[in-house]
């Protein structure tokens, strides 16, 4: 396990995240619905004498852009030892469904930067950092918003890779367990990105994962 025992674990990204969590900060009963409380429930009972905090401070229909101008409220003020990022889902999006809009399009230069420059002003004030790759629930790489998902997801393993973060690639988890199920029915209403529960503990599991889950630990230790 990457995490030391009490360590506190701030989740922040867009409505994937959110899930109908607390305002102004989800914790303990007010996680939201989605990968944040399956997380924290997973961590709880498998590793009780870990004490571990989890805050969700989700918010749904963000871009990168919006992560940096609540950066300081969201994130720092609530002085976590840990903070996984996953962030970029609008970015695209946007470009899509609003394409006569481009004043609300976050483009790839800009969330690279934008990206980098928080896990700079970041890496300092914690004891680790969490990036996990935006993603979009579909077995056709030559579909458009595919395409330019996958591009932003290899942004954020490149970051990943050179500060030396933990990189989460939940579009290779939904791709490998689309080899058996039909990805559009992990999502919720079938949109291909909001997760129903299949779809949230693919996220959760994948994220576990990466940060030394231990699947076989008990919780009861002699």
């Amino acid at each position: 396990m990457k995490m030391d025992k009490n360590s506190t674990l701030l989740m922040i990204g867009d409505s994937v995240t959110d899930c109908g969590r607390g305002r102004p900060v989800g914790q303990n009963g007010t996680l939201g619905d989605g990968y944040v409380l399956l997380v924290d429930a997973l961590l709880q009972t498998v590793y009780p004498d870990y004490a571990f905090r989890v805050l969700n401070t989700g918010i749904s229909g963000n871009t990168v852009r919006d992560l940096e101008a609540r950066w300081e409220q969201d994130v720092f003020a609530h002085k976590p030892d840990w903070v996984s990022i996953m962030i970029g889902i609008n970015d695209v999006w946007r470009q899509f469904d609003n394409p006569t809009e481009p004043h609300i399009h976050v483009y790839l230069e800009e969330y690279e930067q934008t990206l980098r420059k928080l896990v700079e002003q970041t890496l300092p004030r914690v004891k680790g950092i969490v990036l996990m790759t935006p993603y979009y629930m579909s077995t056709t790489p030559e579909d458009p918003m595919r395409a330019t998902m996958d591009i932003y997801g290899a942004v954020v393993k490149r970051i990943a890779e050179e500060y030396g973060t933990t990189f989460v690639d939940t579009q290779a988890a939904f791709d490998h367990i689309s080899q058996y199920i039909y990805p559009a029915s992990l999502s919720y209403g079938w949109d291909h990105v909001h997760p129903n529960t299949k779809g949230h503990m693919v996220l959760a599991r994948t994220f576990l994962q990466e940060i030394g889950y231990d699947w076989s630990r008990s919780p009861i230790q002699s």
